[in-house]
């Protein structure tokens, strides 16, 4: 009687319990308390580093006539993405590190896992257009303008932020219809997919092999077209050496190239390497959320002849105009 009653009892409080998560909270990064003005800091300095150097990036390819082509028309969208990617997951974790407050509403941390999404995958397919680009430029010059005309580079920008977005509809809606118990406490800085997947009562299975299944297909598809392309560069100089054409290849694959190792680098040391499986979600989400959109701006800005001639060109004109 009585292992009836509290059966009856339980089951009466589940929906309860499922229902009144309105709020989550981040429990952060691994930080000792002493050094969480150190640490922000630290991260502040570095998110405004992200959203100065690719706002630099975006303007400079607006102003400058010489840079208004496919590359830079792609690399401007890659800033942009850089700099949402950025502020979605750090403006949120420096408010939480400055008022000591963790929590997160369910909608704003839903919204919040929607757009971490959108801007991690489109940072995925802009990778792969611009070398897919590259190797037009170098492997076919001379119909370079005719398979890249502007037509066929807003195609590929506009597919790639509609992808984006659907990938990021369809992890949201499958998130949106899953219950959450008590347990509201997600051991990251930022509302993770994999982090919520977690803390839910419901069953994940479907979540977890979408995840798979279209995170595979992506990562496969996005990383091939990138080592394709690179690789099919890299036989077409060997096969007829140019010192000219060895040139070009490094002055506009250089930039590119070392963005997309740091990119997938990180991901693939991290996650394969690891020793610490506890933090790796977190060292990995720290690295392509914090640092590589910071490193970004000075890669193209140190590692691209063009970038720095529009930047010196930028800084003659405001120095001619300022002494007159």
């Amino acid at each position: 009687m009585n292992l009836t009653h509290s059966l009856i009892l339980k089951s009466s409080m589940r929906p309860e319990n499922q229902s009144s998560v309105s709020q989550f909270l981040l429990l952060g990064l691994p930080i000792p308390p002493g050094q969480q003005g150190m640490f922000f800091t630290l991260f502040l300095g570095m998110y405004l580093t992200t959203v100065l150097g690719n706002l630099l990036i975006i303007l400079l390819i607006r102003l400058d006539s010489r840079l208004h082509t496919p590359m830079y028309f792609f690399l401007s969208h890659l800033a942009f993405s850089d700099i949402s990617l950025s502020s979605v997951t750090v403006l949120k974790m420096l408010r939480n590190m400055q008022t000591r407050q963790q929590s997160i509403s369910r909608v704003g941390c839903i919204s919040q896992l929607y757009f971490f999404i959108l801007f991690g995958t489109l940072d995925n397919f802009l990778l792969a257009v611009m070398a897919y680009d590259r190797y037009v430029a170098i492997c076919h010059p001379l119909h370079y303008t005719t398979v890249m005309r502007e037509g066929v580079c807003l195609l590929l920008v506009a597919g790639s932020w509609i992808l984006s977005c659907g990938i990021a509809l369809l992890h949201t809606l499958l998130l949106v219809r899953l219950s959450f118990c008590a347990d509201n406490a997600i051991t990251h800085y930022f509302c993770e997919l994999a982090a919520l997947l977690k803390l839910s009562c419901s069953d994940t299975s479907l979540n977890e092999l979408v995840i798979f299944t279209e995170g595979g297909m992506i990562l496969f598809l996005c990383l091939g077209v990138t080592l394709g392309s690179y690789i099919r560069i890299g036989t077409i100089i060997l096969r007829v050496p140019s010192t000219k054409r060895l040139s070009k290849a490094f002055s506009t694959c250089g930039s590119h190239l070392s963005v997309v190792s740091l990119y997938y680098g990180t991901l693939v040391s991290v996650y394969f390497f690891s020793s610490s499986w506890g933090s790796k979600d977190i060292i990995a989400s720290v690295m392509y959320t914090v640092v590589t959109p910071m490193l970004n701006p000075f890669i193209y800005s140190l590692r691209n002849r063009d970038i720095k001639q529009a930047l010196e060109m930028c800084v003659k004109i405001k120095f001619f105009t300022g002494n007159h």
